[in-house]
């Protein structure tokens, strides 16, 4: 019996061709993928408020956002060096707190004591407050490097601890009886026509910039965040190196309760609430590995101008609180989710 095979001819068509500057375009952005998120993320925020809301590109309102920004640059720069460090700071909002409280106690008392003295008393309650910043920072940093306790755990325990002495110093009420120049020159003073805080905030952006990337404490920190029994082998003192980045990161977060009891003329036991999960925030929208050992400073500062911006714009569109919350977070599942395979 004869068996017939029947072939099917081959299509004709050519295979579909990419061109090599689409194949290396597109390898471009995979490799630079965690980069190009933020800048999108920017444009697409400052086009949607420049159409939707009214004056958002006004010099006003652009200074606004500067000044705005101040108060959450300072806590992420700090949150972004125990990120690297391969830590995590949740007492930072409850140090805000403290110094405020502290800060404004001191200030209160020396000027009902000298009254003619309102530098010495400026000087005493911020030396007191940064003080405070540091004890609480050394203790973090003695938990989690000597007694090797998670950051997490050590952290979020020290902020309850933080806020019960907050509350306890302060009674739960307003410190008022601050001297008037604080408020008057670094709440609302002005340099130049910059606002002073935001000096403030650019001279910090500035030494931690310097600090991570051109000394040798900054590339000790990025190779324990790394690996830290690399970092053991290689000589490097890493308790040392974890106890340090604690501590500043507890006198930055000073500095912000400091910066913002100038602007409130009063210690406040209730601010700072929020600003552990926004700085976070902003450090991971820029590229700051949770795991330590990555992240750069200048991409944190604009992570943290896209939250208070995004902010702002909501601000005035009239969006509430509590959407603007969801909003925030929001952005930071978005981002994550671009900027991983």
């Amino acid at each position: 019996m004869n068996t017939s095979v029947q072939t099917v001819p081959a299509s004709s068509s050519p295979a579909p061709t990419i061109s090599p500057w689409t194949q290396s375009s597109s390898r471009w952005i995979e490799r630079n993928r965690q980069k190009l998120v933020l800048p999108f993320l920017v444009v697409i925020s400052v086009l949607i408020f420049a159409s939707s809301a009214p004056g958002f590109l006004s010099l006003e309102n652009i200074t606004n956002i500067a000044r705005q920004s101040v108060y959450l640059m300072v806590v992420a720069l700090a949150q972004m060096m125990v990120l690297i460090g391969g830590g995590l700071d949740l007492s930072v909002g409850s140090v805000v707190a403290l110094s405020s409280v502290v800060g404004a106690t001191v200030m209160a008392w020396c000027m009902q004591t000298w009254p003619d003295s309102p530098g010495l008393a400026m000087a005493a309650g911020t030396v007191a407050g940064l003080t405070c910043g540091a004890i609480v920072g050394v203790f973090n940093g003695i938990g989690s490097a000597v007694m090797r306790i998670p950051s997490f755990m050590v952290t979020l325990g020290m902020s309850s601890v933080v806020l019960g002495v907050t509350l306890l110093v302060s009674g739960g009420v307003p410190v008022y009886g601050l001297p008037a120049e604080f408020g008057e020159i670094f709440g609302f003073g002005r340099v130049a026509g910059i606002p002073v805080p935001v000096l403030i905030a650019i001279l910090m952006i500035v030494l931690v910039y310097l600090l991570m990337e051109w000394t040798r404490y900054g590339r000790h920190l990025y190779a324990v965040g790394g690996n830290q029994r690399a970092a053991e082998l290689s000589g490097i003192r890493t308790k040392r190196v974890s106890i340090i980045v604690f501590m500043l990161s507890g006198m930055l977060a000073a500095l912000t309760g400091l910066l913002l009891t100038a602007r409130l003329d009063t210690g406040e036991s209730t601010i700072g609430a929020t600003l552990p999960l926004e700085s976070i925030a902003a450090c991971v929208i820029a590229g700051v590995a949770l795991t330590g050992g990555m992240g750069r400073t200048l991409p944190v500062v604009v992570g943290t101008l896209l939250i208070v911006l995004v902010q702002n714009g909501m601000n005035l569109m009239q969006v509430g609180a509590y959407a603007q919350t969801m909003v925030v977070g929001g952005i930071l599942i978005v981002s994550m989710g671009l900027s991983r395979h």
